[in-house]
Order: structure tokens, then sequence, then C-alpha cells
């Protein structure tokens, strides 16, 4: 609906006056329909902030279903329903599949049953198993394997050495999500990855949380940091995601104990006067400092916590970064089984 439905400009900008036209006579229509008549008119879009306000008035489009991405039950139910067009093992389990797939649209499961038949084709399997399911996901989530992009030794000793930090800190401090997996095959832009699976779906995130989860993706810097006394652009993901989590702690949720309940920048959701979707900032070049300021001090807290965890844990680091530099894939019951019952390794790094 939003194609004839955006908002009018009030004569600044340079309206559409084909569209608003347009517009004009589907509003002067939905008011002139016979209720009796059993006509209900149904619209959909992805982008609610830009529609024209007549549209939601009573009369109108008065009554709105928000359709956001399923929960765990909802991709069980999905994946249910696409699977039928495959032929899969019955040692695959689609809850497991459904907790593993979070945030995933209709669409990305879809992609992701399609993906595992093609994975089962090409390795002449009779039918698709656990193994290409999960592949699937990682495919989804990461990208490709990058089979031509070989690492040198020292690469791949980074890198290795880089997961097995996040890897370790998701097992040693509270409130993070489980691991699930550490590889160190590259896929899409990433050398390696650490996949962390939540027990359910998170609609509400306590400061506990968000703080052990800047932790674990601190845990890659903070682990080079350790071994090599050196720090490499690996960590630029990571670095990014930890930036975005500790700002909107400060500016949106409150979470700032010398800032306070307070939320930073008005988002205006109506395009008016010719103005577009903006972050209006609303507060002064002094409170601006003092954000930057708490925002560094969430990350270096965390950073520092980070690595003394895995300095009193260095045996540990070193042991599961050899066994990743040998296996290169492992679960997270190999990982546990490993740091918390194998005896120590010799120093090599």
């Amino acid at each position: 609906i939003d194609a004839v439905g955006r908002q009018r400009f009030a004569g600044i900008g340079g309206g559409h006056d084909e569209r608003e036209q347009t517009l004009n006579a589907l509003l002067v229509e939905m008011d002139g329909f016979n209720t009796q008549e059993g006509v209900i008119l149904i619209a959909a879009t992805n982008r609610p902030d830009v529609l024209d306000p007549a549209l939601l008035r009573p009369g109108r489009f008065d009554r709105i279903v928000v359709i956001s991405r399923p929960d765990i039950v909802g991709r069980e139910a999905i994946l249910k329903v696409h699977v039928k067009n495959i032929k899969l093992n019955k040692k695959v389990h689609l809850e497991t599949i459904a907790r593993q797939t979070s945030l995933f649209s209709g669409a990305d499961l879809a992609n992701l049953v399609n993906e595992a038949a093609l994975l089962a084709a090409r390795r002449n399997k009779e039918s698709v198993e656990m193994k290409e399911m999960e592949e699937s996901i990682e495919r989804i989530i990461a990208g490709p394997e990058k089979k031509a992009h070989i690492m040198d030794e020292e690469e791949k000793k980074i890198t290795a050495y880089h997961e097995a930090g996040h890897a370790l800190l998701s097992l040693l401090i509270p409130d993070p999500d489980p691991l699930h997996k550490v590889s160190i095959i590259p896929r899409g832009m990433a050398g390696g990855y650490t996949m962390s699976l939540p027990l359910k779906d998170r609609y509400i995130h306590t400061k506990k949380y968000l703080l052990a989860k800047i932790i674990c993706t601190l845990g890659g810097r903070a682990s080079e940091d350790i071994i090599f006394k050196e720090l490499s652009s690996g960590a630029q993901g990571d670095i990014e995601k930890v930036t975005a989590i500790a700002r909107d702690m400060v500016m949106r949720w409150g979470m700032s104990e010398k800032l306070g309940n307070i939320a930073f920048g008005h988002r205006h959701e109506q395009v008016f006067l010719g103005r577009d979707i903006t972050e209006e900032r609303n507060y002064s070049e002094a409170t601006s400092i003092e954000i930057d300021k708490e925002v560094r001090k969430i990350i270096d807290e965390c950073y520092a916590k980070a690595k003394k965890e895995l300095t009193n844990s260095k045996e540990k680091l070193k042991l599961l970064a050899e066994k990743l530099l040998e296996k290169e894939v492992m679960g997270s019951d190999e990982v546990r089984k490993l740091v918390f019952s194998e005896p120590k390794v010799a120093d090599k790094a």
C-alpha cells in the first residue's frame, strides 16, 4: 500500500501529483463503500512509518496487525511445512533447528530447507540429515565456506586463538547465550566464527545479559592481545557490534549510572513537511561528550573483564586453540569436555 499511500507533501520538496491524486481517489472510494456489500479491504506494508495518516483513520485501515518474525514455535511449524517437499531423515530434530534459527524469517527458513536439500543431493544422500540442516544454517548466517581461501599458518593461528577466546568466555562467565559451535573455516567475510544459541527467544534484554554479550564478543580481541601482544583487523565486526550495544544501553535503555533513565535522540516516525525519517539530536554537545565517555567506559570495563578471565585461564585458552588448529570445527560438547577435563598443555605461544 505504500506504493500509493505515502504521506502527502505540504508543498515542500516537490510532491508527486499523480500519486497524491491516486491516494485521494482511494480515500474517497474507501469512504464510499457500502458496508452491506461484504467488502473487506486489506493492505500490506513493511513501511508503516511512511503512510499518510488519513489512510489509518477510523473507517479506513483502522485495524493494524503486526506480522513479526516467527518465534520458536512458529519456526518449527514453518519448517514442518517446507520439509514436506523433501525426504527428511528421521533423526532430524526440527525443534533443535528452530532453536538454532532465532530471528529467521519465513523466507529464510524456506531457503534453509532448500540449501539442505541441495547439499544432500551433492553428497548423493538418500535423505537430508541433521548435518545438512545445520550446515545450511551456517551458510545463511555466516556465508558459504571459502574453499579457495587458504590461510597461512600465522593467520590460521591468530584465527584459532581469536575464536577460542570467544568460545572459552561463553563457558567461563555467567549469563551469556550457550555455546553451540566454534570454527576456524573461513565463511563469508569472516576467517572463523563462534556460534552461540539462546535457550529461548529473547524479547527483553537485561543489563547483565548485555554486558555478558559484550564481554564474550570482545574475547577474540582480548585473546589476541594476551597471546600475541598484537592486535589484528579480525576484530572489526566484534568492535562494531559491541559499540552498537553499548551505545543503545546508554542512549535508548537508560543503563548508564551517570546519565540515568533518559533516552537521547528523538526518532521522527512520520514524514512531515518534506522531512524523511530522521533522528533529531535533542541533547547538547556537552551531553554528547558524556555519552561517548559512558559508551567507552562500558566497553573498556568489559574488555578488562574479558582479558582478566582469559589471562586466568590461559592454559585452557591455549589448549582449545591448539585443538581448533587440529580439528577446525568443534561442537559445544567437545569444547566443554576438552576445557574442563583435559590436562594442561605446554606453552607453545
